[in-house]
């Protein structure tokens, strides 16, 4: 049973991995890295801190570190020196097979994904502080594509992806839940207003949120392109 998925998992890796575009090798290379998401981020953490009090923003700020830590050392420390899975481009079965871009191998494990487990736990982790339909739909599109991303880069199996974003799921939701239990403690003003989302949060914020996301993807896409 195990080898069947392990096979499964390579055969959708080798049919989902590169291409014969460099357009989409850059594309890919860019969305998997951290620098180009800096503005959107900023944009999210201004949006944060307009539309909650001071007592409330470290709080949230702390939990939402937190989550990205935990994600990342959970896959990082613990399950792939334990696991010890080659990623596809250092396993001796398949590494020649394997699409790379600019040489682009990554570190010698690979099981679980830490972008798939950072992104998911940053999307789901926001997704239930706004509680805004708009910014949820972005952060799961954008944790997909940067997940995504990985597999096509040729550095982590598709069963990676999927158990490291099962992981980020996890941990985004418990650092969310220990957050909403201290705010609830702290005493916290709900708005009823058009212009306030169920959660309290200014709706041109929320749209702020997406447009970031969205400009980010449009400015990936300039730049690779030259």
């Amino acid at each position: 049973m195990l080898e069947s998925l392990k096979q499964h998992d390579i055969d959708l890796l080798l049919s989902l991995n590169g291409s014969d575009s460099i357009f989409w090798d850059r594309v890919m290379t860019n969305v998997s890295t951290t620098v180009a998401w800096i503005p959107a981020l900023l944009v999210l953490l201004i949006a944060i801190i307009r539309n909650n009090k001071v007592k409330h923003i470290s709080v949230i700020f702390v939990f939402l570190a937190l989550s990205v830590l935990l994600a990342d050392q959970f896959a990082s420390n613990l399950c792939k020196p334990y696991f010890m899975r080659f990623r596809p481009t250092h396993d001796p079965m398949i590494m020649y097979m394997v699409d790379t871009v600019d040489n682009y191998r990554g570190g010698l494990y690979g099981f679980i994904s830490s972008h798939a487990a950072n992104t998911f736990a940053v999307a789901i982790y926001i997704t239930m502080l706004f509680k805004d339909f708009r910014v949820s739909f972005s952060m799961f599109v954008w944790a997909m594509i940067a997940s995504f991303s990985r597999i096509y880069l040729g550095v982590h199996y598709p069963g990676d992806v999927v158990c490291g974003a099962l992981a980020g799921i996890i941990i985004g939701l418990i650092c969310y839940s220990i957050v909403h239990y201290i705010i609830l403690k702290m005493g916290r003003v709900s708005f009823v207003s058009s212009q306030y989302n169920r959660n309290g949060y200014r709706n041109s914020d929320m749209q702020m949120v997406v447009a970031a996301v969205n400009m980010t993807y449009v400015g990936i896409i300039i730049a690779s392109l030259i």
